[in-house]
């Protein structure tokens, strides 16, 4: 029990100092994210030790439940892959671009034409496709009209984690813990639309706070063209998949039909749509760019910090842990503050990703108010992402993008701009929750 304990604190300690002071590693030509590197390195140590028994393992992999880490993977990976191929395809520079187009001179219209857009897409697609779709842009346009780009890329950022709590695709998190609980995708939306509501607005509000004086000011129009499709009928196509997908997801607890299976299904369609493209215009650049894309090293940090937590399941180390809480009160309010607060700050010592999977464990011991806590720390692994760059892997890929475009925000930055907006917006969608449930 004890070594797992160290080897999962080293883990996630070196997981941050790498995070904070050594996000890259270049060997030769080939550029790699720490992230992963390091938390492959704690799943072989934990295996390694002993630890872990391989046979616990190989069981846990072999199930047959809806919380097999591979099943996961599949569907993170069949998500990511129809929403990055409308990327590649040009429609969400597209949308911005004639949604841009009508601002005019004023800086409110242009903050709330990106925050519908960043609301809407983020809801139907994830937040980490938005954010590395529409950072570059808000950067885009920003040099050309030459304005600040910091209101628009905070309210980009908190908006796309803030409405990825609507929908279970939303956020990894969301689609791990609703997973490992069978919660249904209709379930899940009954439950969290009204906290995701509260929250936005409130987290809207204060965007609007912070940066009235900003945006107050005029701006001179810039001469921005409308950004055309690349491919017309792929895009229509791509769209058809991504909505019938999202459909049969809302009714596929009532076909008895896993969600892993809906996504890979209309995965393997679009890439099918894609090669037959390829092969009549001899034209490799859409299939190739989107597997390029795909989120491969997330695939190998969620299950390597799986591995790590198992072990800590394994030892029992999760009901110790859900003893003590619920031993704290037996109040829904309580309980709903205990779970989003710590999931928060838990965000933001280990990555959200390693606190969703071992929460998980946690709230599978949980005897009291089971329900809120569940989603409370749903709630907490979203809005934890706007605390500090460490909350989530997109705040990472965030900032990376910010410095390569040589945007002047560093890490005081993102915590004296996006952690104030935190914890107002996280009473506002508990307060939500608790309406509901």
């Amino acid at each position: 029990m004890i070594l797992s304990i160290i080897i999962s604190v080293i883990t996630c300690s070196a997981l941050i100092l790498f995070v904070i002071f050594k996000p890259t590693i270049k060997i030769n030509k080939l550029k790699l994210d720490t992230f992963w590197l390091v938390a492959i390195t704690g799943a072989i140590l934990t295996l390694a030790t002993g630890t872990l028994p391989f046979d616990y393992l190989a069981s846990s992999l072999d199930t047959d439940s809806s919380i097999n880490p591979l099943k996961i993977i599949v569907l993170l990976l069949s998500l990511t892959m129809l929403s990055i191929t409308l990327d590649e395809l040009g429609f969400f520079e597209y949308v911005a671009s004639v949604a841009i187009k009508k601002v005019g001179g004023s800086k409110y219209k242009l903050f709330f034409t990106f925050y519908i857009l960043t609301a809407i897409l983020t809801i139907f697609t994830s937040n980490d496709i938005v954010i590395l779709t529409f950072t570059l842009f808000i950067c885009y346009f920003s040099k050309n009209a030459k304005i600040s780009p910091i209101p628009y890329l905070v309210m980009e950022f908190v908006t796309a984690n803030t409405y990825s709590m609507l929908f279970i695709i939303g956020n990894p998190t969301n689609i791990y813990i609703a997973s490992f609980f069978n919660i249904s995708f209709l379930a899940y939306f009954k439950s969290m639309w009204l906290a995701t509501i509260l929250a936005g607005a409130t987290s809207l509000g204060i965007l609007l706070l912070i940066f009235r004086k900003e945006l107050s000011k005029k701006m001179d129009v810039p001469a921005i063209e409308v950004i055309p499709v690349k491919h017309k009928t792929l895009s229509i196509i791509a769209i058809i998949h991504l909505i019938a997908c999202t459909t049969i997801l809302a009714i596929s607890n009532y076909i008895n039909l896993q969600m892993w299976i809906v996504t890979l299904l209309f995965a393997l369609s679009l890439s099918i749509v894609l090669i037959v493209y390829t092969v009549i215009f001899k034209d490799i650049k859409p299939i190739t760019h989107v597997y390029k894309r795909l989120p491969y090293t997330l695939c190998f940090f969620v299950l390597s910090m799986y591995i790590i937590v198992l072990a800590l399941d394994y030892h029992g180390i999760p009901s110790y842990i859900a003893n003590f809480i619920d031993g704290l009160s037996s109040a829904k309010p309580v309980t709903a503050l205990i779970y989003g607060a710590s999931s928060t700050i838990s965000d933001n010592l280990i990555n959200n990703i390693p606190m969703s999977l071992g929460f998980a464990s946690i709230l599978n011991e949980v005897t009291i108010n089971s329900i809120v806590a569940t989603y409370s720390t749903i709630i907490g692994s979203n809005i934890g992402a706007y605390v500090t760059p460490i909350g989530a892997l997109a705040g990472i890929m965030w900032m990376r993008i910010l410095k390569e475009e040589n945007v002047d925000f560093g890490f005081k930055d993102f915590i004296k701009y996006c952690s104030i907006i935190a914890v107002p917006t996280l009473v506002a969608a508990l307060i939500g929750l608790l309406l509901i449930i």
